[in-house]
């Protein structure tokens, strides 16, 4: 997955289950256990989360996706 798909998959404000695939490089399976320790931790914070998705600022911050350096690569390629 290149810098420039990975950014358009994060702008979004919400993460489904597919997204969190692609972006981790992960199977369905360990894509929804991220997905369930993300919104486990949320709940416990009084937060009440959609059920089919995860806030994206969430996975980035999971995931330690260093969001400038993508920005940096995409602009080096244009």
């Amino acid at each position: 997955m290149t810098a420039e798909e990975t950014l358009e998959i994060v702008s979004k404000q919400w993460c489904t289950l597919e997204d969190l695939m692609k972006i981790s490089q992960v199977g369905r399976n360990s894509a929804l256990k991220i997905k369930r320790e993300i919104k486990n931790k949320l709940t416990k914070q009084g937060y009440m989360i959609p059920k089919h998705v995860v806030p994206m600022k969430e996975v980035v911050d999971y995931l330690d996706i260093n969001i400038s350096y993508l920005e940096s690569r995409v602009k080096k390629g244009a």
